[in-house]
């Protein structure tokens, strides 16, 4: 029986764990088990790796060791930073800026915050899905305790002004926090150039296993636990650490930090060739997000006349693994909360196909991708009584 063709274009929704990765986590699986919170020699090795994987994570944003704090994954950390904020700078204020394009985990947790008093600004984006950094000044008021935005789009790869927002934020004397779940080793980002107070990431997003990712608190600032029972993580999130997966992410981070600027070249490079081919073959087709300011590994597009569902459904079928949107919501009939953002109709927001590379990927699988996204839009648009009619209309005038 022949293997399936699998082109896998969704590395905005996981990647596939490195050799290396796996290799530099095992011996923590198998040989040095200890509780690294224990006194006797046995702990010292898993103890002394956990310190290793913080030091260079700290290195890869410029940021101290012991301003590393590692959770169990991105949502964690975007829930402890806004709530912890609120919590710790209650008496300060209670106004926090946001934009409309946050991933669920800080939208969700901005819902939560406001049924406890908080007040949330939540701001506009451009049709490119930028904020203006004008906005982000003007909606500060004297309560005004954090402001968080994202440093890239998790489904249109757009990258935010986050030097300037961060240089806002600090001359007001508000806190900054950026959601860097999908830049973090895919984009160079250090937390003193950029002003950031509080940096969310994820392991499985850079090559490490899920279940693990980390929350950078600049020192000083004096946001409480949000795990409590244990004095793990300088007695900010109790519970035995996971010490494998810490391991693979510090693997994970020198990896990718290492390959930054030639794997952003090589993925920026398909990125483009791809876009270029498929606004070239199908039309009624448009490319989400700033064509320049964007991850280089992101592609998302929408598609006039069809359904995303069917889309997928059918480059499945043909070995291609995309998405419609973030991962979290691909179960959700509701169009992208993003792509509503930039402007897009509804019915056009539903035709979204969100295609994530990797170094892996290559020109002939680019090749492949584009003609079978032809290939299905034509298929599905010649199902469409909606299609039927626009070309109707547009044959008459």
């Amino acid at each position: 029986m022949n293997e399936k063709k699998l082109i896998y274009l969704d590395n905005a929704a996981t990647t596939r764990v490195k050799p290396e990765v796996v290799e530099a986590m095992m011996p923590y699986l198998t040989q040095y088990y200890g509780n690294p919170s224990s006194v006797y020699e046995f702990s010292e090795e898993p103890k002394r790796a956990i310190t290793h994987a913080r030091e260079v994570i700290a290195q890869a944003i410029g940021a101290k060791t012991n301003e590393i704090y590692f959770t169990g994954c991105g949502t964690e950390s975007d829930n402890w930073a806004l709530k912890a904020t609120a919590e710790a700078y209650a008496g300060k204020g209670n106004h926090i800026i946001t934009t409309k394009i946050e991933h669920h985990a800080i939208l969700h947790t901005c819902e939560w915050l406001e049924k406890h008093g908080v007040e949330v600004t939540y701001l506009d984006v451009d049709e490119n899905g930028l904020v203006s950094p004008e906005a982000v000044e003007k909606a500060i008021r004297p309560e005004t305790i954090l402001i968080s935005v994202m440093f890239a789009n998790n489904e249109i790869g757009t990258i935010e002004p986050i030097r300037e927002i961060g240089a806002i934020a600090k001359k007001h004397g508000v806190l900054f926090h950026t959601d860097a779940v999908q830049a973090f080793g895919h984009e160079p980002i250090n937390v003193d150039e950029y002003n950031i107070d509080m940096l969310s990431a994820s392991g499985h997003k850079i090559n490490a296993p899920k279940g693990v990712g980390f929350l950078y608190i600049r020192t000083g600032i004096k946001i409480r636990s949000f795990i409590h029972g244990g004095a793990q993580e300088r007695k900010r999130r109790g519970g035995t650490e996971n010490v494998s997966q810490i391991v693979g992410m510090g693997k994970a981070v020198e990896l990718a930090m290492a390959t930054l600027e030639e794997r952003k070249e090589k993925e920026a490079k398909l990125r483009d060739y791809l876009i270029d081919k498929v606004l070239s073959m199908v039309p009624y087709a448009r490319l989400n997000g700033d064509r320049t300011k964007r991850l280089a590994n992101n592609a998302n597009f929408a598609f006039q006349f069809i359904e995303g569902e069917s889309m997928l459904i059918m480059l499945d079928m043909a070995g291609i693994c995309g998405s419609s949107g973030s991962a979290c919501t691909s179960g959700s009939l509701d169009p992208s909360h993003v792509l509503l953002a930039i402007g897009l109709p509804h019915e056009i927001a539903h035709g979204s196909l969100r295609l994530t590379l990797s170094e892996d990927n290559t020109v002939e699988e680019m090749d492949y991708v584009a003609e079978t996204i032809r290939d299905v839009v034509e298929r599905l648009r010649s199902m469409s009584p909606l299609y039927e009619d626009f070309l109707k209309q547009n044959g008459a005038r």
